[in-house]
This record gives C-alpha cells, sequence and structure tokens, in this order.
C-alpha cells in the first residue's frame, strides 16, 4: 500500500477484537516510532507499554478510553533532552518530537492491519501516578494499539476534510 492510500484509510479504532498483537509486530511499531524525526535527533521521547491487565486497569482509573484494547503505549516527552528555541523561551519540541513519534507508530500499526486510538483525554497526574511515570516526563498521548473488532468503523465525518484552499496558503 502507497503512504497516501495508508494515510487515507487510516482512522481512530475505538473498538478493539481480543486477538494479541504478535510480539514481532509489537517490535516493528516501536522500530517505527524509534526512527522517527526529532528536533536535533534529542530522542526525547519514553514509550510505555503496557500489556497487563493489572497495568492497563490502573489506566483506567485515569482515562475511560481504553477500548478494550490489550496493549496500550504511552508516549512521554523528557524535558531536560527537548530541543528548546534560543530566541523563545516559549518554543520547546519535545510535545511536537513525540506527536511525531506517535504518528510513526500509528501509520506502522496500520500498515499491518492494527488499529489504534489517539487518546488525549486523560488525567496526567492519575497516569503519572498510577504507573510511575517520572515527574520530569510530561504525558503527551496514550495509543491504544489492537486489531479493530468486527463492529469496528470511523467515527461519523472521519472521511471529511476542509478545501486545501482553506487549510494552504501560498505567500
Amino acid at each position: 500500500m502507497n503512504f497516501t492510500t495508508l494515510a487515507k484509510s487510516r482512522y481512530s479504532v475505538r473498538s478493539f477484537s481480543d486477538k494479541k498483537i504478535e510480539d514481532e509486530k509489537l517490535q516493528i511499531i516501536l522500530k517505527a516510532a524509534r526512527v522517527a524525526p526529532t528536533a536535533c535527533n534529542n530522542q526525547p521521547f519514553r514509550l510505555y507499554v503496557l500489556q497487563s491487565e493489572d497495568a492497563i486497569e490502573k489506566l483506567k482509573g485515569a482515562s475511560k478510553f481504553v477500548f478494550g484494547a490489550k496493549t496500550v503505549i504511552i508516549f512521554t516527552s523528557v524535558e531536560e533532552e527537548e530541543w528548546k528555541n534560543p530566541f523563545t523561551a516559549e518554543y520547546h519540541t519535545g510535545e511536537i518530537d513525540v506527536s511525531i513519534v506517535c504518528t510513526h507508530a500509528m501509520l506502522q500499526a496500520w500498515e499491518l492491519g492494527i488499529g489504534s486510538c489517539w487518546v488525549g483525554y486523560y488525567d496526567p497526574e492519575k497516569v503519572r501516578s498510577a504507573l510511575s511515570i517520572p515527574k520530569n516526563e510530561k504525558i503527551v498521548a496514550i495509543l491504544p494499539l489492537g486489531y479493530p473488532s468486527a463492529d469496528s468503523k470511523p467515527a461519523a465525518g472521519h472521511f471529511s476534510n476542509k478545501p486545501l484552499s482553506e487549510t494552504v496558503k501560498y505567500l
């Protein structure tokens, strides 16, 4: 499948089957995340892979959006490792870098037939506490992963995009 077809077909899976992700496929997903570009190649990210029932139950106390996934990855940014723009204290690349890493993981998963859903609805302090994530790491995304269930389908309006004329400006 070429990239455009892959990108157009991917959707947020909110209903997973009970089929477990094979370890070799999980490793492919993690390796795709690892090679994602980051500012100055600082790689300021950590990935927490949750597969035990205990870990996933702990996560459910901080976010109700796990969707029955048997594998969940939590993406964090390590503040001391992120690139900081010397011209403004407001621009640090940690969240951007981790977003790129997470996107690589999502798209690689989809190519392997594995669905995902980027979750931003969570209480970061509850996640941190429940899973012992260090204070110097900012939780950027939670990514439930798994094979889509038989009734999985895209949310209404998912394949509706604004025209380029509304989102692209030529200067």
